[in-house]
């Protein structure tokens, strides 16, 4: 497997960003976002999602000079308006503010309306851990999962993250849709010829199915606990859209492109009921107790949400990130 060094794929991505209108600091930036989701091992929202950005870039969907603004304040909350800038750049400027805010009051939020796709959302949870904060958002998506209950796709998959911090960095950090396997999870099984572990939705019949191609043909697929994770999707949307005043799912899927969605960024400054050294024990001793339960298989490891990642990150600035070969020899090609 062809493996790239971290700051050559970020030079790669700045490259191509500054050719398409991102400010240099703009880009730099943007493409370290892209860059660190494959260094922690999410491929299906760096390298591997990086040319579909390229497309909307040259299609006028995102544009990439404009940046998030404030339109409403009132106490520790702040609604804003993403402009259909680039995602995660707004998502990150969003998050910034929400955790400026904790600082001061403890708890903060920002309601981001009218913004584009933020990528991994896992980039936002640990970020607000490296400030300190406990780290709680999420965003709506275009309609691509069906309700419980239904045939056709009218709610998202809504990402949800929640993150701990570590004053050792290791933080905890949880990030997943609330459908069984987010899309780009799909991609990525289909891309390395790897069948789901468990049901991750409908093929054309209408049967549960473990084959990703199958399910990227019907779009159908299944919300993580049945039930819900469909309720769960829904309350999301709900929370988002009346906090924002920004689209819904539903307003998302009348686009024809997945752009506009809605995010929501919540920090809490623990520090304000916590020593840091006691939010550190209180941490070490729940994830010691929770490592500590036998392996279900021989020879296997209980692992806390985002210790993985901590690894893969590890890993691969050592000695690179793994690439689909042919999508990197594109985006060279760019």
């Amino acid at each position: 497997m062809k493996r790239v060094a971290y700051e050559e794929m970020v030079d790669e991505f700045a490259r191509v960003l500054c050719a398409r209108g991102f400010s240099a600091a703009d880009g730099r930036e943007a493409a370290e976002i892209f860059a660190q989701n494959s260094l922690a091992g999410v491929y299906s929202h760096g390298l591997n999602r990086f040319p579909r950005l390229v497309s909307y870039l040259e299609k006028g969907v995102i544009d990439p000079a404009v940046q998030a603004s404030c339109v409403m304040s009132f106490g520790n909350m702040e609604r804003w308006d993403g402009h259909r800038g680039f995602g995660p750049l707004n998502a990150r400027k969003a998050m910034a503010r929400a955790c400026k805010i904790a600082k001061a009051q403890g708890i903060g939020l920002v309601a981001l309306g009218n913004n584009n796709h933020w990528m991994r959302g896992g980039t936002y949870g640990w970020q607000a851990a490296e400030e300190g904060c406990i780290g709680i958002c999420w965003t709506n998506t275009m309609p691509n999962m069906p309700p419980w209950g239904g045939k056709d796709c009218r709610i998202g998959n809504n990402p949800i993250v929640m993150a701990i911090p570590r004053s050792n960095g290791e933080h905890v950090v949880v990030d997943c849709a609330v459908s069984q396997f987010s899309y780009g999870k799909i991609e990525s099984h289909r891309l390395a010829g790897q069948q789901l572990p468990v049901y991750g939705g409908y093929n054309k019949d209408g049967e549960l199915t473990t084959d990703p191609a199958e399910i990227e043909q019907t779009w159908r697929v299944l919300p993580m606990g049945y039930w819900k994770g469909s309720g769960l999707s829904i309350l999301m949307d709900l929370m988002a859209t009346i906090l924002s005043g920004g689209h819904s799912v539903a307003d998302v899927g009348a686009f024809g492109e997945e752009v506009g969605m809605t995010q929501i960024m919540i920090a809490i400054d623990p520090t304000k009921f916590n020593t840091v050294g006691e939010t550190d024990a209180i941490a070490e001793r729940i994830l010691q107790d929770v490592k500590a339960a036998e392996p279900a298989e021989e020879g296997g490891e209980v692992c806390y949400p985002g210790e993985r990642s901590l690894r893969s990150m590890k890993d691969n600035m050592e000695n690179g990130i793994p690439v689909v070969e042919e999508i990197w020899d594109a985006v060279q090609k760019m």
